[in-house]
């Protein structure tokens, strides 16, 4: 098969590989579109995200066909379409043309949307999911959101719409981002650019000269410090980033707030497929339901290195405008 393959040099090369057969409870799965996400670009790095690399073919999400099935699978047969967030578990990642993966942690693809679609739901859509229903939140809770418009912001903005909340308020750093977030049905009041406003008054104001029940940080950095010092006492501080800063750690510490670090990959660490499996399949729901819409995707291109490396360089840049980003393979 082909794969974009990462090198010793950090450079990505299309190669031929051998095609991954499936073990007794895995699936064989044809690939037909990738996702993109920021830890692709940052395993490239010296940060701590290198030792998440479990194979050269990078890749963490995907939606496909299924070709071929292991011994002890029981769920689905050739044929079926799926959707996956694969992360560590596959054989391979998902910049190829075929990946193996456990049973457990696929999900049947909603039927009324493209595989391009697909493939931008499982990164996003898990960590939108379980920072959701981790932060526990009251419709009356005040809400600061970091970050809105990329792609977990998205699916995030979506689900409190959907389920009724609207006390909230989120940063974005460019018109096509705040055109974006308007779009899902957030107010322009409840817009702050980051760029032309400064957060911390700005936000406070829109909050009724208070601090917030609850932060969500999707952005890090100097942004984590603003965003822990706009959080009130015991509040919840809800980092999806991991770039927070020893100066927001300690503010946050002083205030006794409750941080909720949230991670896919800790329950693919334990093999605990459930949380895969039920989330995958909840939003499912939500989406053949209409409860929310697919993502914003931006098809970047085919199975090539170009597509690769200008699908990181855009991340890398912060210029999604909102959009998830993909590279259709078959």
């Amino acid at each position: 098969m082909k794969a974009i393959v990462l090198q010793e040099n950090r450079e990505f090369k299309l190669e031929t590989v051998a095609i991954p057969q499936p073990e007794p409870h895995q699936i064989q799965v044809k690939i037909m579109a990738s996702g993109f996400n920021p830890i692709d670009y940052q395993m490239t790095e010296n940060g701590s995200e290198r030792k998440l690399i479990h194979s050269p073919i990078l890749g963490r999400e995907f939606s496909g066909i299924i070709t071929a099935i292991g011994a002890e699978v029981t769920e689905f047969k050739i044929g079926d379409a799926i959707f996956c967030g694969s992360g560590s578990m596959g054989s391979n990642g998902t910049y190829a043309e075929y990946i193996c993966v456990p049973e457990g942690i696929a999900v049947k693809k909603p039927q009324d949307i493209s595989f391009e679609e697909a493939a931008g739901i499982p990164s996003a859509g898990l960590t939108a999911l379980q920072s959701f229903k981790r932060m526990n939140v009251a419709l009356t809770d005040s809400i600061l959101i970091t970050g809105a418009a990329g792609g977990v912001g998205n699916v995030f903005i979506k689900l409190l719409i959907a389920k009724g909340f609207t006390n909230f308020v989120v940063t974005a750093g460019n018109e096509e981002s705040i055109k974006s977030l308007l779009n899902l049905g957030v107010r322009p009041e409840q817009v702050i650019n980051y760029r032309k406003e400064a957060i911390y008054e700005v936000a406070f104001v829109l909050n009724g000269n208070k601090k917030f029940d609850i932060a969500v940080d999707l952005v890090g950095n100097n942004v984590a410090e603003i965003a822990a010092k706009l959080l009130k006492i015991n509040g919840k501080y809800i980092d999806v980033t991991n770039f927070s800063t020893a100066e927001s750690r300690g503010i946050l510490f002083s205030k006794g707030a409750t941080i909720h670090n949230i991670s896919n990959y800790a329950y693919g660490i334990e093999k605990q497929y459930d949380y895969y499996k039920k989330g995958l399949s909840e939003l499912n729901y939500l989406v053949e339901n209409e409860i929310i819409t697919a993502p914003h995707i931006d098809v970047i291109g085919g199975l090539s290195k170009e597509t690769v490396d200008k699908a990181l360089k855009i991340l890398r840049e912060n210029k999604t405008g909102g959009r998830k980003l993909i590279m259709k393979i078959n």
